[in-house]
């Protein structure tokens, strides 16, 4: 009898493995895929939070390496990257975001570890229409050698071919998926209740690091304007840098006690169910896995005009997308919605269509399988 393969062994590279969009796809790959492959994960920070999320049993280890701080390629975090590489022989290398740009050199040479890249979107000093030239530049030089170049929105892979330069044939767009099942599931009116939120008081809910491009000092400014904030109440599931300021900012606008910081989660779907409208205020997104999240829970999304947001959500939903910048209109879109709760479940049941229809998880589940399996 063959012996049989023995599983691929893929290295993925992270800035950061707190609770996000690329980790939380990560953690969902990894457990549709138990078994195929063995994982090998490295937080440039340090930071393993989303590692909570992984099932028991699934084959993951965490590497570490010294990390210089540098606004350029750091010789020292090429050197470290290298002997990594090296040591561990993958397979696969995967990074993930400009933060892991430079391991396409560090990998350079070494024939028998292929590399993919992806690109999930900005941090708050860029966004797709305002592009810094030298990371640009750099983007060219550092995955020149990348296979392939992955993106989940039409509006990174706009950039990616017309801004960055490459070839069209060498970038893949793969939008996200979700379990949508999994986010059909009742909430725990348990944990509302120990907050005080009876089940007659509307929500507005949003899953989201708490850093600048998230921009939820907007959302809570546009939450103590409502006619209605003394009833209402906002849940605000998620954590980072800026929670001190947030949590100041609720206090200043009045409203400390009306809003609830949930912290991280790596079950959002505790919650979702309970949320009457989910709320999106960022500066930048592509294709937030939060708001596909929402659909499948069957809410109504009410979000600024970022990235991919207006083609991801149903038709009905379309006209609660507004421009970035324009807090009238945000707040327009809101209130109504609050007040009319058929719409609400209407609105809610087209995205719960939408999303099972164009975003599962077996079907991103199925395309990553198959990117993982060719390469190598």
């Amino acid at each position: 009898m063959a012996t049989p393969d023995p599983p691929r062994h893929l290295l993925h590279v992270f800035p950061t493995f707190a609770m996000g969009g690329s980790q939380a796809r990560f953690v969902a790959l990894a457990n549709a895929l138990a078994g195929k492959y063995r994982h090998t994960v490295l937080a440039m920070d340090g930071d393993r939070a989303a590692a909570a999320g992984l099932d028991a049993g699934i084959d993951c280890r965490f590497a570490t390496m010294p990390v210089v701080k540098s606004s350029g390629i750091s010789p020292a975090n090429l050197r470290h990257a290298r002997e990594l590489l090296r040591r561990l022989r993958p397979d696969l290398l995967i990074t993930s975001n400009w933060g892991a740009v430079e391991w396409g050199p560090a990998n350079w040479g070494l024939s028998s570890c292929r590399h993919i890249h992806i690109e999930d979107g900005f941090g708050p000093d860029e966004s797709p229409e305002r592009q810094k030239r030298r990371r640009v530049v750099m983007r060219r030089i550092l995955l020149s050698r990348a296979e392939r170049i992955i993106v989940p929105s039409r509006t990174l892979l706009d950039v990616a071919t017309r801004v960055w330069g490459f070839a069209a044939r060498r970038v893949l767009h793969l939008p996200n998926g979700v379990d949508c099942q999994r986010f059909a599931a009742a909430p725990e009116s348990a944990f509302f209740a120990a907050h005080g939120i009876a089940p007659t008081m509307p929500v507005i809910g949003t899953v989201a690091a708490l850093r600048p491009e998230k921009n939820l000092a907007r959302l809570i400014r546009m939450f103590a304007t409502l006619p209605r904030a003394d009833e209402a109440r906002l849940v605000i599931v998620g954590d980072g840098p800026q929670r001190a300021a947030l949590t100041e900012q609720a206090a200043g606008s009045g409203v400390a006690d009306r809003i609830l910081f949930a912290g991280a989660m790596t079950q959002p779907e505790r919650l979702l169910g309970r949320f009457d409208v989910f709320a999106l205020t960022s500066d930048t997104e592509q294709m937030p896995t939060s708001v596909l999240e929402a659909m499948a829970a069957g809410l109504p999304i009410v979000a600024t005009d970022v990235g991919d947001l207006r083609d991801m959500v149903a038709a009905e939903n379309a006209g609660l997308i507004v421009a970035r910048d324009d807090d009238p209109a945000f707040a327009a879109a809101l209130l109504p919605l609050l007040l009319d709760s058929e719409r609400r479940k209407a609105i809610g049941e087209a995205n719960r269509s939408r999303v099972r229809a164009h975003y599962s998880l077996s079907t991103m589940v199925e395309r990553y399988d198959a990117l993982f399996g060719a390469a190598g």
